[in-house]
């Protein structure tokens, strides 16, 4: 395995909010759908065999006015249809039964939703590769990928793939490329299509102060636009016991925008140059704008979450970390939001692996490995 940073875990997996997504979400039939779920027990198996942490924290979907009831009951239908484990639609009481600050008209409640700490998981998993023989080497990043033999048909396998980068070079008989916020870029370089490329969206949190906390018990979100990837702002107890709310969701000024004023040229140009990027904009500009306003006040992003736990005051929070999300643009400008493989001359690319995939990420393994091996 070669691992572009001086360690694993770097990006996203680290990056984010730990929660196990149960599976409601995403359209029955949909390769998310079938991951997720399996994804969440085999995680949760995962950790309690290796002594990592898993927290049961539950979760509210609440619906705050009438108009999200028909966007809720699709929720309930598709999260019945995934098999999400003890899923149940609950009323005004029952919100204020399972989150006494929180408030709305209806809510659906997934009492096995948890969160956990995927750095950790990687972590183990790193060790276990190590344990079965494999060879973890860091600092290594890729220029390029070539295949002998490079004239065939695609649909050919070549003699071998070479993998240059600075020092050095590896033949290998089959590669996969799961290079995250750089995807695109390293199946570009090995001649693979353009399409689709990915626009770095940074997604930034806020602490939310230990007098405040008590507010929260589990994990509450919005009901959200099912136009776009995006969850919504939404408050989470970590593992830790701490209490975040976010995120924001902001195009990037670097693959890498862990700090706000973070900006490499290369990655703006390359956003820029795509024509999906402008058409995302011209259709989501207002939705930029608000983001925008919750990025830079915290009142905003306070204001949407008090929406549901109308005891939350922007004095309440802080900043907390931050995250970069790959996301996938085609070149229509849609915002893909399944995971996406494409092989290209004996490289297998995940060109596309969005939430849910650190929860998917035992299944959607396997996947590639029976991918490889067809």
């Amino acid at each position: 395995m070669l691992e572009r940073e001086d360690d694993i875990a770097q990006h996203q997996t680290s990056h984010n909010s730990g929660v196990v997504h149960a599976g409601i979400y995403y359209a029955p039939g949909s390769l998310k759908a079938r991951l997720a779920v399996q994804g969440a027990r085999e995680t949760r198996e995962y950790c309690a065999a290796n002594g990592l942490p898993f927290a049961e924290r539950g979760k509210l979907i609440v619906a705050g006015a009438a108009t999200e009831l028909p966007r809720l009951d699709e929720l309930e239908r598709r999260g019945h249809a995934n098999g999400v484990a003890g899923l149940v639609r609950v009323d005004a009481a029952g919100i204020e039964r399972i989150e006494p600050a929180a408030r709305g008209i209806a809510a659906l409640h997934s009492p096995r939703t948890a969160v956990t700490d995927f750095a950790a998981i990687a972590r183990q998993i790193a060790q276990d590769v190590r344990d079965a023989g494999g060879e973890i080497r860091t600092g290594i990043q890729i220029q390029k990928i070539g295949c002998r033999n490079a004239r065939q048909s695609r649909q050919t396998a070549p003699d071998s793939v070479a993998l240059t980068y600075v020092g050095g070079k590896i033949e290998a008989g089959r590669v996969v490329a799961c290079a995250g916020l750089w995807a695109d870029r390293l199946a570009v370089g090995c001649g693979a299509p353009r399409d689709p490329a990915i626009v770095p969206f940074r997604g930034a949190y806020r602490d939310v102060a230990t007098s405040a906390a008590p507010l929260v018990r589990g994990l509450i979100y919005p009901v959200p636009d099912p136009d776009l990837p995006f969850l919504g702002v939404h408050l989470t107890r970590g593992v830790d016991d701490r209490v975040h709310v976010g995120p924001t969701a902001l195009v990037a000024t670097a693959r890498d925008a862990y700090r706000l004023g973070r900006v490499v040229p290369r990655d703006v140009a390359a956003t820029l140059r795509w024509p999906g990027t402008w058409r995302v904009g011209r259709r989501w500009w207002r939705t930029g704008l608000h983001e925008l306003r919750c990025a830079v006040l915290p009142a905003t992003i306070a204001g949407d979450a008090a929406r549901y736990v109308p005891g939350l005051r922007a004095q309440d929070l802080s900043a907390g970390f931050a995250g970069v999300r790959a996301q996938a643009v085609g070149r229509d400008g849609a915002l893909i939001d399944d995971f996406v493989l494409h092989e290209h001359q004996g490289v297998l690319h995940v060109r596309n692996a969005p939430s849910p995939a650190a929860t998917a990420a035992f299944p959607l393994a396997r996947l590639i490995v029976d991918r490889l091996r067809t």
